[in-house]
């Protein structure tokens, strides 16, 4: 009689979790900002340095229909089905969930037999998505030790709330609204969670009316983008509280616990202050049997010469950083940064989280700098570090260029021209670009990564 058997890329804790094999294969979003003609589409990039198409797209999956703009796709499962009360540990990593942040549309892939070739196996439409849990826009995916989690950042009209939806692990259904009392939750954005304290995390962008067309201007000035950290009862889906970081704080984006599920406390990113165009990293925390935050990093804008910046910002006289990614390294040392305006990526030992320090920091594009990859040092580039994935073992990192196709639009108005790199790190801390590794796609935008086998913001674990 033949066992069941999780996994084998499923491990128990973030621990064995490095000691995985190095990644082969990379997924990537590639984007059509001109809604015409060429659908997005799921690439297969080669990451394998023994591999004679290394740093190529190796395979690629045109979606059928136009218009998506595929956004922060996930894994069925990961390593949280081996969580003691997960119904589903033999579920296999297998599928990813794709969704479109504009079609509200998800696509189920089936990356088996052959990861070069992956296909489609199930298509959610909007319609449906709105009669089963009354959201539209779904944004980002998380494989839980129970199902399937999205986000979506809006109702079908494209106004709020937005909020969480549930899916099923096996039959990709969705299954519906998953929070039972939001209590003052209005606008949604990213959301992780603490699996050993039970707690939930969302952070805030806007509703669909507030970003489609971009970055609405009296809208940012007058503080009414998201400026809150959500908490909530994982088990019982109820909000429990509500952090606000501040007005001027506009954006909250992407959230990054600690892996270790012993530990309380996370990351989480603003783009922009109002006060001098800085972003800022915080750190939320357990204090006195509730939740706090504090801001640990402050990046600044820096000076330019307004003759070179977008119209968006040349009152400003200053290219704000625009923290638009962050990533946590799995032993929860070191703490990537994408500061997608001025085109620095930075490298954070964070072993102390209230005390970070800074490890390494590279250029490349930016909105006035236009630095070049040391593979083609001589080509000016455009668009700036965005999102980033980091390896299980932390020795890799790769990240994209493109944000969201209006937004990029405001920003680079010449348009974005799609790349992917890779950074190379060391153990001490400090990092260099690999620099045979250059992906370029003239067409599309690149923009989420996914890494075979699982990275650094896939999963989470049970056990320390």
């Amino acid at each position: 009689m033949p066992l069941l058997r999780p996994d084998p890329t499923f491990y128990p804790s973030p621990k064995l979790a490095m000691q995985a094999p190095p990644e082969k294969h990379a997924f990537v979003a590639l984007l059509n900002p001109t809604f015409k003609g060429k659908p997005d589409a799921l690439a297969v990039v080669d990451v394998d340095p023994a591999s004679k198409t290394y740093s190529q797209v190796v395979g690629q999956l045109d979606m059928p229909n136009v218009g998506d703009e595929l956004h922060h796709f996930g894994w069925n499962a990961c390593s949280s089905c081996l969580c003691p009360y997960a119904p589903h540990p033999h579920t296999e990593r297998r599928y990813l969930i794709v969704p479109g942040l504009r079609s509200s549309r998800l696509y189920v892939i089936d990356t088996k037999p052959d990861i070069r070739k992956p296909k489609i196996v199930k298509i959610i439409e909007a319609d449906e998505l709105a009669a089963r849990s009354n959201y539209s826009r779904p944004h980002t995916v998380h494989c839980g030790p129970d199902g399937i989690f999205v986000s979506a950042l809006g109702n079908p009209q494209g106004d709020g709330p937005g909020g969480v939806f549930f899916m099923d692990a096996e039959t990709f259904d969705v299954l519906g609204q998953w929070e039972l009392d939001r209590g003052p939750q209005h606008f949604a954005y990213d959301f992780w969670w603490h699996l050993g304290y039970d707690t939930m995390i969302t952070s805030e962008w806007g509703t669909p009316k507030m970003f489609e067309n971009g970055l609405v201007p009296d809208v940012l000035l007058n503080s009414g983008y998201g400026h809150n950290l959500q908490f909530w009862d994982l088990r019982r889906r109820k909000h429990s509280q509500v952090l606000d970081l501040g007005k001027e704080h506009q954006l909250v984006f992407e959230l990054r616990p600690a892996h270790d599920p012993t530990k309380a406390y996370g990351f989480v990113g603003v783009v922009i202050s109002l006060k001098d165009l800085s972003s800022s990293i915080w750190v939320w925390h357990q204090s006195s049997g509730s939740w706090a935050v504090k801001k640990v990093i402050e990046i600044p804008a820096e000076p330019a010469d307004p003759d070179k910046l977008p119209p968006l910002l040349k009152g400003f006289k200053a290219v704000p950083p625009l923290v638009t990614d962050i990533d946590l390294s799995m032993d929860d040392r070191f703490l990537y940064v994408s500061c997608w305006g001025t085109g620095e990526f930075i490298q954070y030992d964070v072993s102390d989280p209230f005390s970070p320090k800074k490890t390494g920091s590279l250029h490349i594009g930016g909105i006035v700098r236009r630095a070049a990859h040391p593979g083609n040092p001589k080509q000016a580039l455009n668009g700036g570090p965005q999102m980033v994935e980091v390896s299980r073992d932390g020795r890799r990192v790769y990240f994209t260029n493109s944000l969201y196709s209006t937004i990029d639009e405001q920003f680079y108005p010449e348009g974005v021209r799609g790349w992917m790199v890779k950074v190379e790190t060391k153990p001490e801390g400090g990092m260099a670009f690999d620099p045979k590794f250059f992906l370029e796609h003239p067409e599309l935008r690149t923009h989420q990564v996914r890494l075979e086998g699982g990275d650094c913001s896939t999963d989470s674990f049970c056990f320390p």
